[in-house]
């Protein structure tokens, strides 16, 4: 058998501090955002139009604050998760420079902590990921926390190592795009008239639609992020599987909720942080999508009069629409239906 070819790592081959660099830097195309489009039918209006954008003092549209994390993520999947079981979790997740049709990305990723499970044969190797564009100004970082599978169950395990994350991220370190400003904006043209001061801590928004996964349409999605992961593509060898078929990506599923958070949140413009997450369930081909937000906090953004930062609850199910908002039972077990529990931060306007 040749040796040219990249098996991915396995639980052994991860060293604490150890850096990775990830091949094929990604230029960003009008065919990316349109298929992107295509994929999750976002309705943003900064992203969705460049007159728009200019209107609140970016230079033209930005791509989709979740298209940009994704492009990030696939390119870690040969290097981090080639061979995982399951992506756990994310943390400490904030959004740079935004992102724009022609820029190139690329990304490297630092091992941040290691731990064997009890059983011998898979491992949870923690890592923080960096995005930066061309001009090396950083679009996304974030870390995650992934159980991969080991090669050779025999191998020593190494001294458990887990990284103290934060709960969420220091509002004091989120980042606002030079130039943006919300002086006259234009609430019917991005679709809502609720900016932030008309929502209130505690406050639950069922984002009432509902979309149905198709298999061509992860499939399509996978191989847009040039995410390789087999658990996503290869039904040849999933049928022999856990689930007997193909999972959905949960990087598909986090779009999917932000898409549908639209209706409720449309003058949520901007994704700036990610608190954490977690994919509580898998999703796969036929199942059909609902969401839920719960408002957490609201913060003023120091010398802004005219933005302010929301903390999000979004929580997506399947094939359960979310009326009354399905979570957590009183011994803090997810309803069966939920498949994503996502805490984020988002920049919106405000009357100021």
């Amino acid at each position: 058998m040749s040796a040219k070819t990249n098996p991915g790592n396995f639980f052994e081959d991860f060293r604490v501090s150890q850096r990775i660099i990830h091949a094929t830097p990604r230029t960003v195309t009008e065919g990316d955002i349109a298929l992107y489009t295509a994929l999750y039918g976002s309705r943003f209006a900064v992203n969705s139009s460049a007159a728009f954008a200019a209107s609140v003092g970016l230079p033209r549209a930005p791509v989709d604050d979740l298209l940009a994390f994704n492009l990030v993520f696939g390119k870690t999947v040969p290097d981090i998760s080639l061979n995982a079981i399951a992506n756990l979790g994310y943390a400490a997740g904030r959004f740079g420079a935004p992102l724009y049709c022609g820029d190139t990305v690329s990304t490297t990723s630092t091992v941040i902590g290691l731990k064997q499970n009890k059983d011998g044969q898979t491992g949870v190797v923690y890592v923080r990921s960096t995005g930066v564009n061309q001009r090396g100004e950083m679009v996304v970082d974030y870390c995650r926390w992934v159980m991969v599978r080991k090669k050779d169950p025999s191998a020593k395990a190494p001294e458990p190592v887990i990284p103290d994350l934060p709960q969420a991220v220091d509002p004091t370190e989120l980042i606002v795009p030079p130039g943006l400003q919300f002086r006259g904006y234009d609430t019917a043209l991005a679709g809502s008239p609720h900016l932030w001061d008309d929502y209130e801590i505690g406050e639950k928004i069922d984002h009432v639609d509902g979309m149905t996964i198709e298999e061509s349409e992860h499939m399509m999605a996978t191989r847009l992020y040039q995410n390789t992961a087999r658990v996503h593509f290869n039904q040849h060898a999933e049928k022999e599987g856990r689930f007997g078929r193909r999972i959905i990506y949960g990087g598909h599923i986090i779009s999917l909720a932000r898409s549908l958070s639209f209706n409720g949140l449309a003058n949520a413009i901007r994704i700036v942080a990610i608190n954490g997450g977690r994919h509580v369930a898998p999703t796969f081909a036929g199942d059909t999508v609902y969401a839920w937000s719960e408002v957490l906090d609201k913060m003023p953004l120091p010398g802004r009069g005219d933005l302010g930062a929301l903390k999000l609850r979004t929580v997506a199910t399947k094939d359960r629409a979310c009326a009354d908002f399905p979570y957590r039972n009183a011994d803090g077990q997810y309803d069966p239906a939920v498949v994503l529990d996502l805490d984020y931060m988002v920049l919106m306007p405000t009357r100021g």
